[in-house]
């Protein structure tokens, strides 16, 4: 009987996902006892523990309850694996990470991490394996068992990474042999505007005499788990976490918030290598130098129906960096920030800052690359900071072109200091914002000079949700946490505030015989007496949205040819025949699909979630709720990025606002937020759609920081694996 316990107990750990032996099992079993998991009314976890390394073991394995398939995709995508899912059709994206991301390095990396963050990382890869051990059900697509060193592939937390702005079609073209690939001229509507929102208040400014904080990040739906994370060794911090990281990315603590906006930065620079043949391999100059070309191997493993296989790259790199590109005869190597230790430290130190001075050291390390940050605290103290990572350059090159990698005049020179960035520290007017635009606005009248700064810190101007800002902020004094959630979703679009102008001047002066005069008659007399703001009701924000994209495709190859914006474009050197043929063609795409061109704008602007696929599908016939805020491409703070698909009338949201909150900071915290959707990716759980209806009204509902606030809206409390 004994021995058949044995063999028993032997078979159900070898057995186990990923191998696990029954030291892992014991070791996570008894980690568990530590890690308390609440699960509030939201179905948000509010996970505790004794130790930090507690709480990250309790976040990973509720993320994993929630969407292990979100979880899994992101450390896919890190590790250059996508193809071994997805097939062929992925091999390039794979080897784009590949040529910076090496699994040898990050475990050396790994092994030279202070104990502090190897114990989290640790942690990380537990509470992973330990949910993938207790949910045998569970299929992972590619990695059956986490590592701790793959916490350092994904370092961050933002939508799109540094290497993502390598261009795939080119980088293929290089190593796929191929001819160089003429890319088009941009003729049709650029991608949906994705980045964030962040605004800070000044107590000055609240009605309360306590700062406040928007969190407001616009990316794609269902990209981050909404949690707390808390332990005995001071952790205490609530909001976004991207799925498989261990740190909260926008979010807060007890005293501290932070908000990131993507940036337009300039920090990655292209070198144009003079390369030649020798021998076997490659030189490339640099100075009064020749150096080695240096070459190696990447295997790349991808699926197919009858099983794996793998393709084989020579690639190869400067001193600069992976050769992705060919250039007028020119190997192109690019250059970024790649210190993965110092940026999960910064990452993960920042959600336990206190205050501006010490949020303010974390941010001395600078592998925040691709963010600006909007903070506010308890103190009052509000900030805008620019992005992190700014390497010196020389100001003779224009570093948004590939530069001579042969000159070392084009070397970078250390990075920038805090001091040495536009960023704003309490200013006079009592607050700072940042939606993606430039830093030059950022505190209105108290804002940085462009030209005291290198071109180089941001490569974009303003933007209509900068303008929209600057209009719902400028000389209110009584911000309270309502009113703040009413201003981050104010209907005002402020794209339209010349453009609609600009129509009806051009019908005013239209000859009478022009047949359009009598045809648009009644269109232009409805944008005519248009407020300029959305609602779910509203028949001119339908019209001035299908108008809009339609004049935006008019004007986008002159706008180019021209050399500027295609707002400015449309604004001020679109034709009066165009503007009018515009809004014509709008009407009947409108009266085309929906019966009527005045149909309100809810009827077409749609939140619908059907599945839990990270693809989502799209059904005219399948229930959906109408959202009455537009594209941030027309101004609008609160974003929904929303489309027609194949099959579909109606336009349904992708990306935008995805998590939203507003804090309140004083002698204690008071927040309200909302998450698109739900938290859980089934469909059969009761969250995974129960925000939908505040989300698309802006209803932003309680967030359950202190005990006492969780007491009466605890669903169930657990430990992992129970």
């Amino acid at each position: 009987m004994k021995t058949s316990v044995l063999l028993l107990a032997i078979a159900g750990v070898s057995c186990a996902p990923g191998g696990a032996s029954r030291e892992d099992v014991t070791r996570w079993e008894n980690q568990a006892r530590d890690v308390t998991i609440t699960r509030d009314d939201w179905g948000i976890a509010h996970i505790r523990g004794k130790t930090d390394a507690d709480a990250v073991f309790g976040v990973m394995y509720a993320q994993a309850e929630d969407d292990f398939n979100r979880v899994e995709t992101n450390y896919i995508n890190s590790q250059g694996r996508l193809a071994e899912a997805e097939g062929a059709g992925e091999v390039w994206r794979d080897l784009r990470m590949k040529l910076f991301i090496n699994p040898d390095s990050m475990k050396a990396l790994y092994a030279e991490s202070p104990d502090w963050l190897r114990r989290l990382m640790d942690s990380y890869a537990d509470g992973l394996n330990y949910y993938l051990y207790r949910h045998p059900e569970v299929k992972p697509r590619v990695i059956t068992r986490f590592e701790p060193w793959m916490a350092l592939t994904f370092s961050e937390g933002s939508i799109g990474g540094d290497i993502e702005r390598v261009n795939l079609t080119q980088l293929e073209a290089f190593y796929g042999k191929k001819p160089e690939p003429k890319l088009a001229d941009e003729t049709g509507m650029p991608p949906e505007p994705t980045g964030s929102n962040g605004i800070a208040i000044a107590p000055k400014n609240s009605g309360t005499g306590h700062s406040l904080l928007l969190i407001n990040p616009h990316t794609s739906f269902f990209f981050r788990e909404e949690a707390q994370m808390t332990s005995d060794e001071g952790l205490n911090a609530y909001g976004a976490i991207t799925w498989g990281q261990f740190f909260v990315y926008q979010g807060f603590n007890e005293r501290s918030g932070w908000m990131h906006t993507s940036s337009g930065v300039d920090n990655i620079d292209e070198y144009s290598e003079t390369v030649t043949k020798k021998g076997d391999g490659y030189i490339y100059q640099y100075g009064k130098e020749e150096r080695p070309v240096a070459a190696s191997v990447i295997t790349v493993p991808f699926r197919t129906d009858s099983g794996m296989r793998e393709r084989q790259f020579t690639v190869y790199r400067t001193h600069h960096g992976p050769i992705v590109r060919q250039l007028d005869g020119k190997w192109i190597s690019v250059r970024m920030m790649q210190e993965p230790v110092k940026a999960l430290t910064q990452s993960y130190s920042r959600t336990k800052t206190k205050n501006l001075k010490e949020f303010s050291q974390v941010m001395e390390l600078h592998t925040n690359s691709s963010n600006n940050t909007v903070y506010a605290d308890g103190e009052g103290n509000i900030a805008y900071f620019h992005s992190n990572f700014i390497p010196k350059r020389d100001t003779r090159f224009d570093w948004t072109k590939p530069v001579d990698g042969a000159n070392p005049a084009t070397e970078w020179k250390g990075i920038h200091s805090l001091g040495e960035t536009p960023n704003v520290f309490n200013p006079a007017n009592g607050w700072v914002y940042n939606t993606n635009n430039w830093p030059y606005s950022a505190a209105g009248p108290n804002s940085p000079k462009q030209s005291t700064y290198p071109r180089y810190m941001q490569t974009g101007g303003e933007n209509p949700r900068g303008i929209h800002a600057i209009r719902v902020l400028t000389g209110k004094k009584d911000f309270t946490v309502n009113s703040f959630i009413t201003a981050a979703f104010d209907p005002y679009l402020t794209a339209f505030t010349d453009l609609v102008p600009a129509l009806v001047k051009a019908y005013d002066q239209m000859p009478a015989s022009n047949s359009l005069k009598k045809h648009l008659a009644e269109q232009v007399k409805t944008l005519r007496g248009w407020d300029l703001t959305w609602s779910a009701t509203s028949v001119p924000t339908s019209l001035a949205v299908f108008w809009g994209e339609e004049l935006w495709r008019r004007s986008s190859a002159p706008a180019q040819k021209a050399g500027v914006t295609v707002y400015e474009y449309m604004a001020k050197h679109a034709t009066a025949k165009s503007r009018l043929e515009a809004l014509d063609a709008a009407a009947d795409t409108l009266e085309a699909n929906f019966g009527t061109w005045k149909t309100p704008w809810g009827d077409i602007n749609r939140f619908q979630r059907l599945t839990g696929d990270i693809v989502q599908p799209f059904n005219d016939s399948g229930p959906s709720i109408p959202v009455a805020f537009t594209s941030a491409r027309w101004g609008s703070l609160a974003s929904f990025g929303a489309r027609a698909y194949k099959g579909t009338k109606k336009w349904y949201g992708t990306s935008g606002n995805s998590f939203v909150a507003v804090v309140e900071f004083g002698d204690s915290v008071r927040a309200k937020a909302v998450t698109a959707g739900g938290l859980n990716s089934k469909p059969s759980s009761k969250h995974f759609n129960d925000q939908a209806g505040r989300y698309s009204s802006g209803d932003l509902r309680d967030v359950y920081f202190y005990p006492n606030q969780l007491t009466g809206h605890a669903e169930r409390e657990y430990r992992p694996g129970t």
